[in-house]
């Protein structure tokens, strides 16, 4: 291996593509050779902000180079399951973001591919990564808090194609195989594997096809639970809120920092190396990739969370 892992941004000048490189640039251990965008003009801009010597047009352009060791997947949902099978036939690590896939079949597709590839494979469940729900998983662990229940919010205000920045997008965002795997994978991580998924629905949009606002209740071994309420109709707070109901604590994330139950932030500084859990995530994929390990949120590790979707689509038809 080089003094550096060097690293491709796909999908570079979308929101998340962003967060990466904005992560990627306070890593010593990863160099960024090349960002791909949908055009060369994107391209080019993000290459120049970023200080990245080469910019290309598509997934296949990157994978051609001898350049890359590994790829980072920020590209619609729609196309991540075959572009992570892709990235692994062509002999390259990924970390593809969430979500893995957007039915369970190519979820499956996908895990296939990583279990026959000796490369690192791994879903960006940033959950799993910020210091706030680290915290209280080293609790956990510590054997010094038990969840009871967890109580999630999930809320947009998001009723045309647009994305994180308000940009207009060509693909259809989606409740279920999106923003609920975040909390789905993150309830199993936390309370033990799911073993009861329920989940209900509302009215289908009439232009973009999707339900704007869904309820799940889940149930894990521990006889933990869990309710997430997700909604692309909220006029309010963006974002997704997590409120952990303990047997000796109470605690409520809100992405990076971390609350009381009574709304008195806890100091999570000394948590990790950084605050930013899109950087903490990609550290632990490059980590991975010079260790020579299988990394926090593999395919093998987060595929229940997409069963359970599978489920809970099967539910809902």
């Amino acid at each position: 291996m080089t003094d550096k892992t060097r690293i491709a941004v796909v999908g570079a000048n979308g929101a998340f593509g962003m967060k990466h490189l904005d992560g990627l640039a306070n890593i010593e251990d990863a160099e960024v050779t090349v960002v791909a965008a949908t055009s060369q003009e994107k391209a080019d801009a993000v290459a120049s902000k970023y200080g990245v010597a080469n910019a290309v047009v598509g997934l296949e352009a990157v994978l051609e180079r001898d350049d890359v060791d590994a790829v980072i997947l920020a590209t619609p949902t729609g196309l991540h399951s075959g572009q992570t099978q892709a990235v692994l036939a062509a002999g390259k690590h990924v970390q593809v973001e969430i979500p893995l896939a957007d039915s369970l079949a190519d979820a499956e597709a996908a895990l296939a591919a990583a279990e026959a590839s000796d490369r690192v494979a791994m879903v960006g469940h940033t959950r799993r990564f910020n210091p706030s729900h680290q915290l209280v998983h080293n609790r956990i662990s510590a054997g010094e808090f038990n969840v009871q229940q967890m109580d999630v919010q999930t809320y947009f205000f998001r009723r045309t194609n647009t994305n994180a920045k308000g940009e207009a997008r060509s693909w259809t965002d989606h409740l279920l195989w999106h923003h609920a795997a975040h909390t789905v994978d993150l309830f199993a991580y936390q309370a033990g594997k799911i073993v009861e998924a329920h989940a209900v629905q509302g009215p289908i949009h009439p232009e973009l096809g999707i339900a704007m606002d869904m309820g799940i209740l889940l149930k894990s071994e521990t006889g933990a639970i869990c309710t997430l309420s997700l909604s692309f109709n909220n006029d309010g707070p963006f974002g997704t809120f997590f409120r952990y109901i303990g047997d000796t604590d109470t605690y409520i994330a809100r992405y990076d920092d971390l609350f009381n139950g009574k709304e008195e932030q806890i100091d999570v500084s000394d948590v990790a190396v950084s605050m930013n859990g899109i950087e903490l995530q990609d550290r632990e994929f490059i980590a991975a990739i010079r260790e020579g390990r299988e990394p926090n949120s593999s395919l093998r590790q987060v595929i229940d969370c997409y069963r359970v979707l599978g489920q809970l689509e099967e539910q809902l038809a």
